[in-house]
């Protein structure tokens, strides 16, 4: 039985965009963002509200090659598509966009997509652990601040940031609390079930409301017994981004027995498991906001330690038997890190691992489905 809390989360995207109409008739600003590090905070401590932009559907593709190379990543092509052909309600009501130099496609497109609309682009560091990096990600932080606070005329405050942090990292705890019922089974969803549910928080026009309702369905999950399930290979994804249209791997993974426990990935549980330093955020809130998205785990830092961590945690506490590495076509460096990530899953874990390269349309299902099937039986 699904527990009622679930409700609200349901037909989410047409909920946001009806509250995006509302609060933009007030005076509210709209940012339209395309990666996690994105600083959600720093956007709403100025006034505007984030919302998702990443394209994940083949639909528009064919409108971005017009001007786009073929052999390019499908989601870089899905989401310049979107803007250009006007096809993106979130892309519409955004009043501008925020851009990141995570790989140079993406970096080339913003060029173009600073044509369409006022557009910031963010250029991340390549390492983690070095104090120089942190101190350039966040001279970056106070660039964009300058930035935002143009385009909405509200200036951003300590406490303002502090503000919106707190509430990250409620919103962090109640995600973790969910998932840890997602895991002992008294959530009961299904792999694409949960990655719905996941997607919704990068569209979140009234933040505290959503958070309110997390909270609720957590308590509602209190009661609930632990649900009887089949034993089904426990599979992590991992990977570049998927989402609702780009999520053909994660749907042959499901219709051939697996149980997708955890996604890795931008578009999963990855960012959840990065909350901000509040004893850092009390004296200094802008170094506090950028070492915590400097952490983050992502194929653009090089080198990128922390992606190996987390996927330990997840492997350890799901008790993960087989790994997915999921790459789009023509993502580099993604790709580049498959081959020592599957000799490290294999060595580290004595458990399989599939690497799986492809983009967003269906020519290749079959050739999928026979190499996930096969996989499949080396846990069996």
């Amino acid at each position: 039985m699904k527990p009622s809390g679930l409700q609200y989360f349901e037909n989410f995207n047409e909920r946001c965009l009806a509250e995006l109409e509302t609060a933009h008739d007030a005076g509210s600003s709209v940012a339209g963002i395309y990666c996690i590090f994105a600083p959600a905070e720093l956007i709403r401590a100025a006034g505007a509200i984030p919302v998702g932009l990443c394209g994940k559907k083949q639909a528009p593709i064919p409108r971005a090659e017009e001007e786009l190379p073929a052999n390019l990543c499908p989601l870089i092509k899905s989401s310049y598509g979107y803007a250009v052909s006007d096809t993106c309600p979130y892309f519409a009501a955004s009043d501008f966009i925020v851009g990141e130099t995570t790989c140079d496609g993406k970096k080339k497109m913003f060029e173009l997509l600073g044509k369409i609309k006022p557009l910031h682009l963010l250029h991340l560091p390549y390492l983690t652990d070095d104090s120089h990096a942190l101190d350039f990600w966040q001279s970056e932080m106070v660039r964009f601040q300058g930035f935002l606070e143009y385009q909405t005329g509200i200036p951003v405050t300590d406490d303002s940031l502090r503000d919106q942090i707190r509430l990250a990292n409620r919103m962090q705890k109640a995600f973790m609390i969910l998932l840890d019922h997602y895991r002992r089974r008294r959530l009961d969803l299904t792999g694409s079930e949960l990655l719905v549910l996941l997607e919704t928080k990068g569209f979140v026009v009234n933040l505290e409301a959503y958070i309110r309702q997390l909270e609720n369905l957590n308590a509602e999950l209190d009661r609930m017994p632990v649900q009887d399930g089949t034993q089904k290979p426990r599979i992590l994804l991992t990977g570049t981004p998927v989402g609702k249209g780009s999520d053909k791997v994660l749907k042959i993974l499901e219709s051939a027995g697996a149980q997708v426990l955890v996604q890795e990935n931008c578009t999963g549980i990855k960012s959840l498991y990065y909350p901000f330093d509040e004893t850092l955020a009390a004296d200094d809130p802008m170094k506090a906001m950028a070492r915590r998205y400097l952490a983050l785990p992502c194929a653009c830092m090089s080198p990128n330690p922390n992606r190996y961590r987390l996927l330990e945690r997840l492997i350890h506490d799901y008790g993960i038997q087989g790994v997915v590495d999921l790459t789009w076509q023509c993502c580099h460096t993604y790709d580049i890190e498959s081959y020592p990530l599957q000799q490290w899953v294999g060595s580290r874990f004595g458990i399989p691992a599939l690497h799986l390269e492809t983009d967003y349309s269906e020519s290749d299902i079959g050739q999928l489905q026979t190499r996930i099937e096969a996989f499949l039986k080396l846990i069996e």
